[in-house]
């Protein structure tokens, strides 16, 4: 009996001071997402576009990161290439028809690991009112307390390529290209330690 209380002992002084990670939600910072999509056109140049306006919950635990869970909402009032008229232009029926289907959604519904800080992240992506599976490969930066804003925080970066026709936004393929090569940039911040502040 005694052998077995320092048996029990010794595993409590093991992890005595060893925080246990547990879910955390967070929020994602619209001030530091960045949701690029490029494309080619007519093999002269590749032009990018940025999603403004993010809207998003992660649920992401340190210690089973394949139990993440993920919803973005991207409205598409936050296009922004830096080119008016090109914005107008992508916003119209001709490609995302904004004004019947004003916002591209993604959430998760699968994530897997792909090495050390490394997560495949399967999910819904909705675009021009169309549903269709998207893997983002994705890249945790870093979690932990962030030294200016005090909360916990975590940021990732994420890679995607697909092709806008199966999403009904066909126009002028194959002079404009139909694949889509999408970069992700983002903060996220513990929403309920953000919401106190």
């Amino acid at each position: 009996m005694r052998a077995l209380r320092y048996v029990a002992l010794a595993g409590l002084l093991a992890t005595a001071g060893t925080a246990v990670a547990a879910p955390v939600t967070y929020k994602l910072d619209p001030g530091h997402t960045m949701v690029l999509f490029s494309w080619n056109h007519f093999g002269f140049s590749n032009p990018s576009a940025n999603l403004n306006q993010v809207d998003g919950t992660l649920v992401y635990d340190e210690a089973a990161p394949t139990k993440a869970t993920v919803e973005v909402t991207l409205p598409l009032s936050g296009l922004d290439t830096f080119v008016p008229k090109l914005d107008e232009h992508l916003k119209s029926a001709d490609f995302l028809d904004a004004a019947k289907y004003p916002t591209v959604t993604f959430k998760s519904t699968k994530v897997t690991s792909a090495g050390k800080d490394k997560l495949k992240v399967t999910g819904d992506l909705t675009v021009h009112g169309v549903t269709k599976p998207v893997t983002l490969d994705v890249t945790v930066n870093k979690v932990g307390p962030h030294p200016m804003m005090k909360v916990q925080t975590a940021g990732f970066d994420a890679t995607a390529t697909i092709k806008r026709s199966d999403f009904g936004v066909g126009a002028y393929v194959p002079n404009v290209s139909d694949e889509i090569k999408i970069r992700i940039t983002t903060e996220a911040h513990d929403a309920s330690a953000a919401d106190k502040k």
